[in-house]
C-alpha cells in the first residue's frame, strides 16, 4: 500500500484562486502542489530545471519544513518514518 497520498486534488471541488480568501488560496495551492508532484509532470519538469532552480525547491522546502513541523512530525508526516529509524 502506498504510503504517499494525494486525494485532495482528487476530491476539492471548490474555487481555484489565488487571492481570494485564505481558505481557497490554501485549497488552490494543495492543489497546486499536489497537481506539480504528479510522477507524469515531474518527469517532464525536472529534466529541464537549472542548477539554481533546483538549490531554491530545496532551500524552499527545507526553510518551509524546518519552519512549521517538528523533528517528529518530520519524521512521522514527510519522511514517513519515525525518529528511531532515521540515519
Amino acid at each position: 500500500m502506498p504510503r504517499h497520498t494525494h486525494e485532495f486534488v482528487e476530491t476539492w471541488t471548490g474555487l481555484l484562486a489565488e487571492g481570494f480568501d485564505r481558505e481557497t488560496d490554501l485549497a488552490t495551492l494543495q492543489v497546486y502542489l499536489q497537481k506539480l508532484s504528479d510522477d507524469e509532470v515531474m518527469k517532464r519538469i525536472l529534466p529541464k530545471l537549472s542548477q539554481e532552480e533546483v538549490d531554491g525547491f530545496f532551500r524552499l522546502i527545507e526553510l518551509t519544513v524546518k519552519r512549521h513541523l517538528s523533528p517528529e512530525e518530520y519524521h512521522a508526516f514527510f519522511l514517513k518514518d519515525s525518529p528511531s529509524q532515521s540515519r
